[in-house]
């Protein structure tokens, strides 16, 4: 069985990641989504919050891809994490540039520490590439429409989170 690990903090999950995911799909038997507890990034939504999130945006495409998609809180090391889960392969996607340069550091890292875990690199449907979370939040935060970004879900979980 081929198993695939997408980390990230997922704070919130977007449609980009969606669509990442939806391309590791086709690539794995089995989807680890990674979520990373980062105390340092003072997420939005706790890690149950997001976690939930995840699960309910991925249970149908599961069914439609087939693949099986769990979410997996982690702290350690990603390399430990996909050492945990028994994961061949990490998953990561590419938004530009400058997201490049970084994941080429991350790659080098990981593979001096685990030679036999591959990282593949995908990159969302051109109408998704410029969307992250962090931007997301702050749209929200200042009351602007992100229903272009996330799902309805995720627009109603963003709208009760701020309006207190």
């Amino acid at each position: 069985m081929r198993i695939g690990l997408y980390p990230g903090t997922f704070d919130p999950i977007t449609l980009g990641h969606i669509d990442i995911i939806r391309r590791a799909s086709a690539l794995v038997d089995k989807l680890v989504i990674g979520v990373a507890i980062n105390r340092d990034k003072g997420p939005l939504f706790d890690l149950e919050e997001r976690v939930a999130m995840i699960e309910a945006e991925c249970a149908s495409l599961s069914d439609e891809t087939g693949t099986e998609i769990v979410a997996h809180p982690f702290e350690n090391l990603l390399i430990h994490c996909a050492r945990d889960v028994g994961a061949q392969i990490i998953v990561r996607g590419l938004r530009a540039v400058a997201d490049f340069e970084y994941e080429f550091q991350m790659v080098g890292m990981n593979r001096a520490l685990d030679s036999s875990i591959e990282t593949v690199f995908l990159m969302a449907e051109a109408r998704h590439q410029a969307i992250a979370s962090k931007l997301v939040k702050e749209i929200a935060r200042l009351d602007g429409d992100v229903s272009k970004f996330v799902t309805p879900q995720v627009n109603d979980e963003l709208r009760k989170r701020l309006s207190k």
